[in-house]
């Protein structure tokens, strides 16, 4: 069983190097973005050979033919160099997290001030003699009335049958206890206008996915909430989030007034650590709206968030004039992080940038 524990040790250590060698490879190709359960995510792993065992007579030797190939459905001769394997592992969101953090020495993010909620706890202190038949300790009960069988002479070892009595009984005692716990909402927001392809609507989706990632790995509460915007913004689920396809033309500010709306109504913030994320390929209608994002970031979405961040995907349709002006108005605002996409290979890069400063 300890060989067996070993092996599988060892085999977690091998997928989670392979995981952090091809790490930018994953965050580009988006493949685990749709692959995302409640606590796994399933990672295709090629070239990772499994050993086989076959019990019975070893005659003739292994991997010392030609290799070469048949057609579909004939066998094939043995040869020696290795075959490509591709095999899904499941690895857990929060070694993902690991991974992502050690691998792009991201700091561990400090909730700021006193903004934690609270959650209650059942804490079990003792044993007592009374209580309800919910916290009924089976195991103790049973022991007292063996104890009791045995010191009355009642308990025969040809019989052992030992029925408790109502003084028997033990229940278990618990106090409630309040712990803080760090809470944090993240507001995604991303342009689905016409001059956000599918290119550039992917490698967001991509991003939002591995950001997601590393921020629950730093809270122990995290609601995520998402927005899509063309000329007018809309709250969504995740999967419309991940899964929409949409054009129009773009009015930035109307994502940036429902983000506001959300945070005011639903999330106070002397109990939240608050994250608004957004993306887009820096096309706006107009340089009047572009002064309304900066004024709303500026006195009332900046000040009440942990962090904003901006992400410019390159597109030939976007004008990308958006974080140039966002630069020019914030640039000496530690709050602000701001990044560019140029294309898929440069995920790992703007997920650097956006989460460095472990705000």
């Amino acid at each position: 069983m300890l060989d067996i524990d070993r092996d599988l040790g060892r085999f977690r250590d091998i997928v989670k190097g392979r995981v952090r060698k091809d790490l930018r490879k994953y965050m580009s190709s988006g493949e685990l973005v749709g692959k995302k359960g409640k606590e796994l995510v399933s990672i295709p792993l090629p070239q990772i050979g499994i050993p086989r065992l076959r019990y019975g007579d070893n005659k003739g030797g292994v991997g010392q033919g030609d290799g070469q190939g048949k057609g579909p459905g004939e066998g094939q001769e043995a040869g020696d160099s290795p075959g490509d394997h591709v095999l899904e592992v499941d690895i857990t969101i929060e070694e993902l997290a690991e991974i992502l953090g050690e691998e792009l020495e991201l700091p561990r993010i400090e909730p700021k001030g006193d903004q934690k909620t609270n959650t209650e706890k059942a804490k079990y202190t003792g044993i007592s003699t009374v209580g309800p038949e919910s916290l009924r300790h089976n195991k103790r009960t049973y022991r007292q009335a063996l104890r009791r069988s045995i010191a009355s002479g009642g308990y025969s070892p040809d019989r052992p049958v030992v029925i408790p009595m109502k003084e028997d009984r033990r229940y278990r005692t618990f106090e409630v206890e309040t712990k803080p716990r760090s809470a944090a909402v993240v507001i995604y927001m991303m342009d689905v206008s016409g001059s956000m392809g599918n290119e550039q609507k992917e490698i967001v989706r991509s991003e939002a996915f591995w950001i997601d990632t590393w921020l629950k790995h730093n809270y122990d509460d995290v609601e995520s909430r998402w927005i899509i915007h063309d000329a007018t913004a809309r709250e969504v689920d995740r999967e419309t989030f991940f899964r929409t396809r949409e054009s129009g033309g773009t009015l930035i500010s109307s994502a940036y007034k429902l983000a506001l709306e959300i945070l005011e109504a639903d999330f106070p913030v002397a109990d939240w650590n608050i994250y608004p994320f957004h993306f887009s390929d820096g096309d706006n209608w107009s340089q009047s709206d572009t002064k309304t994002c900066i004024e709303m970031l500026k006195n009332k979405i900046i000040p009440m968030s942990n962090q904003f961040s901006y992400a410019q995907v390159d597109s030939q349709y976007g004008s990308g004039q958006f974080i140039k002006d966002l630069e020019g108005a914030f640039a000496d605002e530690e709050a602000v992080a701001l990044s560019r996409i140029a294309d898929r290979g440069a995920i790992m890069d703007s997920i650097k940038e956006l989460l460095s400063a472990g705000r």
